[in-house]
């Protein structure tokens, strides 16, 4: 007698807690066997949004970015060791171990990303600034700026069946890095897999109380609470995420909804990639790999085939050829190449789309209905071999740019020129992604430039990236993931703009001293302290404000051709009286800009062993007031921001340098970037 399949259950307030009813039976993929039940009656939808704000809420806040940013760390290293377990569950939906691996190491690595540009491009600090100060008054006691400061309510993630892992993954980590608690309610196919990922999170006691709650089945009345603090996301079809998009509770509450839907994503055969060419070949295996794939069941999938006329022959038959070896199999299988669909009904709705798809289009390789396979049961698991299919007339149909079926299914379709083959990708209405893949740069140029307002992603495909590219259909987690129109309108991920996804930019008004208080950064007009120089003080001593004023030192006419000569840098400006007297910015011969960079470090710089380990560069630099010879030099060197690390003895300190003249007109502003040691003489 088999066992009964497990029984999945919600992790909300603080417990693991089941449905009050048995609820919808889950069957593997491939076999047809039961795996898990799933329900959700009984939870308590209000109460669980309020755990996340009341508990989780304020210990993220609390957290300043770095630390969230090494909460993700851990937390991606702890799953990446039970990564073979979660393998081993993703075979009930249908992944091979390739589509496994996108789904659970491509989700896993989503996160470690994002913990790493937090570290490395975040502040340390609770809140962010946006763009520069906005000086208000003339003599500089009025300023603005903007900053960004956490949602205080919980962002509920609504995620689709294709990806149970990676799909919450991609979307928490942005989400927790931001400071803000996450509802996570997976799709309920495979769920059972979400179920185990969440589990094996919350055993690892890494995250705060109620920064991650699990929903398993419906979400009730759920969005009837949300308020306009919360976020929701949502990730599936198009009708069913107006449907939400439109809840009373979210348009009232303006509540922050983002959105991936259908895509209908084209890829571009360039005219110059004929049979023969690498980009011809390449084209060939990146729409057979888009089309196979998670057998096809990835919103990034390449739907629309768009190739030069002259080609479609050669083309249409290279695919075939292809695809026909692509032969569906029992996912652990070493030798499968295409998994089943993620279920039997699933299957089916892609046999509707088909016939759909034939009033435009015919059928040019594979069988809807005819199931070839490597191993496996046909009648037990949800296979489908690939099914390519034509369209010689694309302008004249409307099928095959509305219908979207979320399987092995592709339309190939000609174009005459390239007017023609942008305007078929736009016909879409908005996709998460297109492609081109052409060698020739003019023809990248039209494209890219033609369809880009109607894709979120496009990518250039060509031989000098053949071997580094990711592809078509890969998102990645430092670039934008989302579309316009049809595609739902939204971005995910994008790396630290994903970030402030869950964030609120507010305009923050009044005197430079309180300013700087609130942001952590030392701003123009704001007290300063000096004494001691600077570079004599460790972290533990340096504060924001503290300032050195050096001594002066005059510029001369051998100085500037000295260090032309010393490097090579004999511009006229800086050679040539007349010339310079030419010049419209100049009234005679000016000093380089970077020997008045180098000038302001001698003047700064303390020379002795101390806290400061290393200059790493700097930011924002500008010349701004030409220097003469005979002019002076002085330098105002301020501590701007402190950022120390978490795991290491140093951190990196930001200096506002100004560089001014003997009549104070700034002649250089910059920020100069140091790494400074925690402690001085160090701790041992």
């Amino acid at each position: 007698m088999s066992a009964a399949p497990r029984r999945l259950e919600s992790y909300v307030c603080g417990g693991w807690a089941a449905g009050a009813r048995e609820g919808q039976v889950l069957l593997d993929a491939a076999t047809g066997a039961p795996v898990a039940s799933i329900d959700s009656s009984g939870i308590d939808f209000a109460a669980v949004l309020d755990h996340g704000r009341r508990v989780a809420g304020p210990r993220l806040r609390a957290m300043p970015f770095h630390d969230r940013a090494g909460m993700l760390k851990a937390l991606g290293l702890a799953l990446m060791e039970r990564k073979e377990e979660f393998y081993a569950e993703s075979l009930h939906t249908g992944a091979t171990r390739p589509d496994g691996w996108i789904d659970i190491e491509g989700g896993i690595g989503t996160m470690l990303a994002f913990a790493s540009k937090g570290r490395r491009e975040l502040p340390n600090t609770r809140v962010l600034t946006d763009g520069e100060v906005e000086v208000l008054s003339k003599d500089g006691s009025f300023v603005a700026q903007h900053i960004l400061t956490p949602l205080q309510g919980v962002a509920v993630h609504i995620n689709a069946f294709h990806f149970p892992i990676w799909g919450m993954l991609e979307k928490i980590a942005p989400t927790l890095l931001a400071g803000v608690p996450c509802v996570v309610k997976p799709a309920s196919q495979t769920a059972y897999l979400t179920e185990l990922c969440v589990r094996r999170i919350i055993e690892t006691g890494i995250l705060p109380e109620g920064a991650l709650q699990l929903i398993c089945g419906s979400v009730g009345d759920l969005l009837d609470h949300v308020t306009g603090q919360d976020a929701v996301t949502f990730t599936g079809s198009a009708w069913t995420g107006r449907k939400l998009k439109s809840h009373p509770a979210v348009i009232a509450n303006s509540v922050r909804f983002t959105m991936e839907a259908d895509s209908l994503n084209a890829s571009i055969l360039g005219p110059d990639a004929g049979p023969g060419t690498p980009e011809f070949d390449l084209f060939v295996k990146e729409v057979a790999r888009e089309m196979t794939a998670k057998a096809g069941q990835k919103c990034t999938a390449i739907r629309r085939v768009i190739a030069p006329r002259a080609h479609v022959q050669a083309l249409v038959a290279a695919l075939g050829e292809r695809l026909g070896k692509a032969l569906p199999g029992l996912p652990g299988d070493e030798a499968t190449r295409m998994g089943p669909l993620a279920s039997l009904d699933q299957r089916e709705e892609v046999r509707a789309r088909i016939r759909e798809l034939q009033a435009d289009a015919e059928i040019v390789a594979g069988s809807p209905d005819e199931v070839r396979l490597s191993s496996g049961d046909a009648g037990a698991g949800a296979f489908l071999n690939p099914v390519l299919m034509y369209c010689d007339r694309p302008f004249a149909a409307t099928a095959v740019h509305d219908v979207e079926a979320f399987g092995p299914v592709s339309t190939v379709m000609p174009y005459d020129d390239l007017a023609e083959a942008v305007e078929l990708a736009r016909l879409g209405k908005g996709s998460l992604v297109s492609s081109v893949f052409t060698d020739d740069p003019k023809v990248a140029e039209e494209v890219v430039l033609g369809v880009a307002p109607f894709h979120g992603r496009v990518l250039i495909g060509n031989r000098a990236s053949a071997k580094t590219s990711t592809g078509h259909g890969s998102p990645l987690a430092p670039l934008v993931h989302g579309g316009p129109g049809r595609a739902g309108g939204g971005e995910e991920m994008g790396g630290i703009r994903g970030v402030t996804h869950y964030m609120q930019r507010s305009a923050v008004q009044g005197s430079p001293r309180l300013l700087s208080a609130i942001t952590g950064r030392w701003i123009e007009g704001a007290p300063a302290t000096q004494g001691i120089h600077p570079f004599r003080k460790s972290l533990a001593d340096l504060k924001i404000g503290d300032q050195l004023v050096t001594a002066s030192r005059q510029v001369t006419l051998e100085d500037v051709e000295h260090f032309a000569h010393f490097t090579g840098d004999t511009f006229y400006a800086h050679m040539d009286e007349a010339a310079a007297k030419a010049n419209p910015f100049f009234d005679d011969r000016v000093a380089h800009g970077y020997l008045i960079a180098s000038f302001a470090a001698g003047l700064f710089v303390e020379p002795s062993p101390g806290p400061v380990l290393a200059n790493y560069g700097v930011d924002n630099l500008r010349f701004l007031t030409p220097v003469y010879f005979g002019d002076t030099l002085q330098v105002r060197l301020t501590c701007k921001e402190i950022n120390p690390r978490a795991n290491a003895e140093h951190g990196e300190v930001r200096w506002d340098c100004q560089v001014t003249n003997q009549n104070g007109a700034v002649v250089a502003q910059y920020d100069v970037l140091t790494m400074v040691a925690k402690h001085w003489p160090p701790v041992s």
